[in-house]
């Protein structure tokens, strides 16, 4: 990025004594803070320390645990308090005003967007990342919700595995989900079996009719079958204490949770359903109302290093969407990426969509009605 005679000036010295800081970021900010938003898990301490060496920004983290969090962060806040803000890209509609105008402003000329693998930002369009024509959101990481077992315990072959597994006989206690993700894997599961036809859930997502009817169906089979219920879990930590402290043993889980168990113990693994494995997509966007955008554009540009895309998947096990980051992934993180994304995985993903009206409303009814069964 060039530098204005009025930006080498407000640099100074500063940039003569730094230069790799400017190579490392390409922002003009190198001091000040920025106030971030992100899932609990993606700014680890590495990350963190990081980022301050490299800019001498200090960062001021503060974390959420779902994408329902985050929106009524935002909300009750007017759109102020915080910088850059981490949501699922379908979750856009959530960061709406009262005036129908986004929280998020347009992503800046000086962000590097084309660091993202470009078919990323080429779909994201349409799920959640343009608003009014201008990209508002910018895909940063993607990863998977499949079915995490402890193959010892349910030795079930990966051509075998599918959602309806999660409530088999064996699994009595022992089955561990999220009520709003389990509702679309076992969805998905009754759409092939041709108990409760969807159009591969997309029905959902069609009219207030068609996801009450659908998801309707869902609930009720999946409360006749209570019976399996082991733990319900809303962020990492509690899906991964569902295995090592409540004793479950198969369960639908975000990525992370498997790969994570996996590399501690080698009966846990992670595998696609036959169903299709859902996939999601997480982005991060600039708010309007952020006091501090110079820093928060050098923050947004450092996310997008290749090393630091690898310093994040070593440490979550997700995956980046920055060009170049599996280069700086490590050989566990590779093995476990090939084991589970197999050409016919690969091939047969299911992707969440952009939120309709009505699409909230009805699910956490349905919520409602598997948890207190």
């Amino acid at each position: 990025m060039a530098l204005s005679r009025r930006s080498a000036l407000q640099l100074g010295t500063a940039a003569l004594a730094a230069p790799m800081i400017l190579r490392a970021t390409d922002a003009l900010a190198t001091s000040g803070s920025v106030k971030v938003l992100a899932w609990q898990d993606y700014i680890q301490p590495n990350i963190a320390e990081k980022f301050e060496k490299d800019t001498g920004i200090k960062l001021e983290l503060t974390t959420f645990g779902s994408n329902d969090e985050a929106e009524s962060t935002i909300r009750a806040a007017g759109g102020k308090g915080f910088d850059v803000v981490f949501p699922s890209i379908t979750n856009a509609s959530g960061y709406i005003d009262g005036n129908g105008e986004s929280f998020f402003d347009a992503i800046p000329a000086d962000v590097k967007t084309a660091n993202v693998i470009p078919s990323f930002v080429r779909d994201s369009a349409t799920l959640g990342g343009q608003f009014k024509g201008a990209q508002i959101l910018l895909p940063l990481v993607w990863g998977t919700e499949g079915i995490t077992l402890n193959r010892k315990a349910m030795p079930i072959a990966d051509a075998d595995l599918s959602y309806g597994d999660l409530f088999a006989a064996g699994t009595e206690g022992k089955s561990a989900f999220r009520q709003k993700s389990v509702i679309m894997g076992v969805g998905l599961y009754l759409d092939a079996t041709g108990e409760v036809p969807s159009n591969r859930m997309l029905d959902v997502y069609k009219s207030e009719e068609d996801a009450r009817r659908v998801w309707g169906a869902v609930a009720k089979w999946i409360v006749e079958r209570k019976a399996s219920y082991g733990a319900f879990w809303n962020n990492a930590t509690e899906a991964t204490a569902a295995f090592k402290d409540a004793g479950c043993v198969i369960g639908q889980t975000w990525d992370t949770t498997g790969l994570l168990l996996n590399r501690e113990n080698a009966d846990f693994v992670y595998r696609a359903p036959k169903e299709g494995i859902i996939t999601w997509l997480d982005s991060f966007g600039l708010l309007k109302q952020a006091e501090n955008r110079e820093q928060a554009v050098a923050f947004m540009n450092f996310m997008l290093m290749p090393e630091v895309g690898g310093m994040f998947a070593n440490n979550t096990g997700y995956n980046s969407a920055v060009a170049g980051a599996a280069d700086f992934a490590s050989e566990d993180f590779k093995r476990q990426f090939n084991d589970v994304y197999t050409a016919d995985v690969l091939g047969n993903m299911w992707w969440w969509q952009a939120d309709t009206p009505f699409f909230a409303p009805i699910r956490n009814e349905m919520v409602d009605i598997i948890t207190n069964a």
